[in-house]
C-alpha cells in the first residue's frame, strides 16, 4: 500500500529518546512560574526484592533516573538493579516496571545474583524467548515458550539478565539486538549462554507491612499513573483502560513479530497513532521518529492501527493468558 515510503536509517536511538537527561521535566523559574505549578512532590516506596528496609524515591522522570535514586537509597551501584516490579517481590513479568508507575504503586528492585553459563544447541529455529529489557542497558528473559529449546534447560529462567553470546558482551544491548543474535545463530550450532540471574533470598513474606505487620492493602489500586514519555518527561494521567488494553495487545503482536517484549514501546506506539488520523498518517509518523529502524512492515503497522482503532471504538477485549 505504501511501498514509495522512504525509510532512511536514522541515527538516532529509541533509547536516547526514551531517556535522555536534557529532555526531561522543564525547570519554571518565579516569572513564568503559575499558581498551579505548586505541586507536591511526588514519592514512591521502594524495597529491595530480596528483601530490605523501606525506602522513599522522588524526582526521577526516566528509568535510568528512577534506578538511580534506588541505588541510592541503599548503597549500591545503579548497575546492580537487573529490573523492577511493582507490588510484588516476585519475578512475576506480569507486574515488571515499564512505561508508567501508578502513584500508589510499590516498587521492588531485583539485583544481580548468581551468574551461569550454559551451553545450547540449537536444534530448532527458534529458541522460544520473549525478550525485554530494563530500559537501562540490561536485557532479560521475560517468557519462555513450552515445548521449545530452552524450556527443556532448567538452569534457564524468566528474569534472567543475558549478559554473553559465547564471548560477546550484550550488556547496553537492546531487547530486539539481543533477539536478533539470537535468532541469527545458525540450526545446528552449539554455542555458550552466559546469564545473571535475579538475587534470591528465603523472604516469603516480605512486602510492603502496615504497622500491624500485616500486607498493607491498597497499593496499585490507584486510578492515576505517572507515564514516562519518549521525549524524556514524566506526566501524570488518568489510566485509561482503553489504551491500557491497546497497548497489551501491541506488545503482544511485538512478540509475534520481533519476539520481543516492551511495554514503553508500546505505548509510544499508541501516542503516534492517537496523534494520527489514518493508517497513512500513521505509517509516516513511525518513519519520522526513532522507531523507523525498527523497520515495522506495512502489513504490520496496518495491523498496529486496527489495534488502537478498535481499543478506541470498545471492540478490543482483555486477552486471556
Amino acid at each position: 500500500m505504501w511501498k514509495g515510503r522512504s525509510r532512511a536509517t536514522k541515527t538516532e536511538a529509541y533509547e536516547h529518546e526514551r531517556d535522555s537527561p536534557d529532555s526531561g521535566l522543564s525547570e519554571e523559574t518565579p516569572a513564568n512560574r503559575s499558581p498551579s505549578a505548586h505541586k507536591p512532590k511526588l514519592t514512591f516506596h521502594c524495597q529491595q526484592a530480596q528483601g530490605s528496609p523501606t525506602g522513599i524515591i522522588s524526582g526521577f522522570t526516566n528509568v535510568k533516573e528512577l534506578y538511580q535514586k534506588i541505588a541510592e537509597v541503599y548503597e549500591i551501584a545503579a548497575s546492580e538493579i537487573l529490573f523492577c516490579t511493582l507490588n510484588t517481590y516476585k519475578v512475576d513479568m506480569a507486574k515488571l516496571l515499564g512505561g508508567q508507575i501508578g502513584l500508589d504503586d510499590f516498587i521492588f528492585a531485583h539485583r544481580k545474583g548468581q551468574p551461569k553459563e550454559v551451553e545450547i544447541t540449537k536444534t530448532q529455529d527458534a529458541l522460544g524467548l520473549t525478550i525485554t529489557d530494563n530500559g537501562s542497558g540490561y536485557a532479560f528473559i521475560k517468557r519462555i515458550k513450552d515445548g521449545s529449546i530452552i524450556s527443556q534447560i532448567s538452569y534457564i529462567s524468566v528474569g534472567d539478565h543475558i549478559e554473553k553470546i559465547d564471548d560477546e558482551s550484550l550488556v547496553g544491548s537492546r531487547h530486539f539486538e539481543v533477539a536478533k543474535k539470537l535468532k541469527e545463530i545458525p540450526k545446528g550450532k552449539t554455542f555458550v549462554l552466559r546469564l545473571v540471574e535475579p538475587l534470591k533470598a528465603g523472604f516469603s513474606n516480605a512486602g510492603p507491612k502496615s504497622s500491624n505487620g500485616s500486607s498493607k492493602k491498597g497499593y496499585g489500586t490507584g486510578k492515576q499513573t505517572l507515564r514516562f514519555k519518549s521525549n524524556g518527561s514524566a506526566q501524570v494521567e488518568e489510566i485509561d483502560d482503553a489504551r491500557t488494553l491497546a497497548e497489551e495487545k501491541i506488545n503482544e503482536v511485538l512478540e509475534v513479530f520481533m519476539g520481543i517484549n516492551d511495554l514503553e514501546l508500546a505505548s509510544q506506539i499508541w501516542d503516534l497513532a492517537s496523534s494520527s488520523n489514518n493508517t497513512m498518517d500513521f505509517a509516516e509518523a513511525i518513519d519520522n521518529s526513532s522507531l523507523e529502524p525498527f523497520g515495522f512492515t506495512d502489513d504490520f503497522i496496518f495491523e498496529l492501527w486496527g489495534i488502537v482503532t478498535d481499543a478506541r471504538s470498545g471492540r478490543l477485549k482483555k486477552s486471556k493468558h
